[in-house]
């Protein structure tokens, strides 16, 4: 399941993530860093491809040839809930 990173609803299917794709809900850009499986947070140029030219705008349209659709609705960068408590409980005082 595809997932737009705009308004978080379900991209169809069959709907293309060429360069100049939209969300069909929101209008908002689907070739973006936020859509992709290699985007991280925190690491360099916040992408886990180490070969991918650095893009400063992550919520914009790109030209990125390593890009790869996420799935999944849960928010880039987020930690499951059970690993939070974990870190939670490490550093404790």
């Amino acid at each position: 399941m595809k997932c737009c990173a705009h308004c978080q609803k379900e991209i169809p299917e069959g709907e293309p993530a060429g360069r100049q794709a939209q969300c069909p809900f929101c209008g908002a850009d689907l070739h973006i860093c936020l859509n992709c499986v290699f985007y991280e947070p925190g690491i360099y140029n916040d992408c886990r491809e180490s070969q991918a030219e650095r893009v400063v705008e992550k919520s914009r349209s790109n030209f990125c040839d390593y890009f790869q659709y996420r799935t999944g609705a849960a928010k880039p960068g987020r930690r499951p809930a059970d690993l939070q408590e974990k870190l939670g409980a490490l550093f404790k005082k």
